[in-house]
């Protein structure tokens, strides 16, 4: 294909597996990631992360920070600024306010693990100015290694989680005959004065700040590759002319979970995401695209 759409090779084999019964759907596990901006002189840029090749799922793939909800952001109350947790289960769609927590604090969590950016502060209006250092570091990498947990974390710290610096902007499920499948809620959030990214990742082999429009060339042009979230939220981005108006934008956004739906046809696959129709894959008999 002509741009950096991301279609394993293994993929035909698996959708008709799954037509046919002999794969059986993982279940998806609950997971968060974050577009962070920052104000340009033309316009937001977004923190974005190249994974390593090596990597299983999506290797040499741009992404965001992210990753999965630690089961262990269920079970214990952090201290919270912004929405209740009952607006945030609400607004994600969840059943409970300690499953709302949970994937709150991961994306939190992830955006600190990933690229050395806190959301938090010692009183629900601030927010801590540096994150760099050795201290901070240590408890980095305790995190990354789940010795301790983001709700111990934040109580050692002696920290308040801002929830109000996030905003829910999409959610995409993983398709069904993937082997690692994730329900992912994808928030927006600036990065905060006083702070700086870094690639803190183990996981990506390179980070750029880069605005929404020049990404989606890259992945039209067929340099940079993407799953479809990424390409998809990135369009949804470029008209913002700052942060604080893709912000404020994010409560209207649509919730509703995006899932790949795939038909085997006596031609071939038709893959597709509903409503995005850019993303439509036709893939002939035999297994070729």
């Amino acid at each position: 294909m002509g741009n950096g759409q991301w279609c394993p090779a293994e993929w035909p084999e698996l959708i008709r597996a799954l037509a046919d019964g002999r794969l059986a759907p993982v279940a998806a596990r609950r997971a968060a990631t974050v577009m962070l901006l920052r104000d340009t002189g033309d316009g937001p840029a977004v923190h974005m992360l190249r994974r390593r090749t090596s990597m299983a799922f999506a290797g040499g793939a741009y992404a965001y920070p992210g990753g999965g909800v630690d089961p262990r952001d269920d079970e214990h109350h952090v201290r919270w600024a912004g929405p209740t947790r009952a607006w945030w289960a609400d607004r994600l769609g969840v059943d409970g306010t300690a499953e709302a927590q949970a994937i709150v604090c991961a994306a939190v969590r992830e955006t600190y693990e990933e690229a050395g950016v806190l959301l938090a502060g010692p009183t629900p209006d601030t927010v801590v100015g540096d994150t760099t250092g050795a201290d901070w570091e240590a408890d980095r990498a305790a995190l990354v290694a789940r010795e301790t947990s983001f709700a111990q974390f934040l109580d050692r710290r002696g920290l308040v989680l801002r929830s109000d610096l996030l905003g829910a902007w999409t959610r995409w499920i993983t398709p069904e005959f993937e082997p690692r499948r994730y329900d992912t809620w994808f928030f927006v959030a600036a990065l905060p004065e006083g702070q700086r990214t870094r690639n803190a990742s183990t996981e990506a082999d390179r980070t750029v700040w880069i605005r929404p429009s020049e990404a989606a060339r890259g992945y039209d042009d067929g340099e940079l590759l993407m799953l479809p979230p990424t390409i998809a939220t990135l369009r949804q981005l470029a008209p913002y002319a700052t942060a604080a108006e893709a912000l404020a934008a994010a409560p209207g956004r649509d919730l509703e979970p995006v899932l790949a739906r795939a038909e085997v046809q006596e031609a071939g696959i038709r893959l597709y995401w509903p409503g995005h129709d850019e993303f439509t894959m036709h893939i002939p008999s035999g297994g070729g695209q």
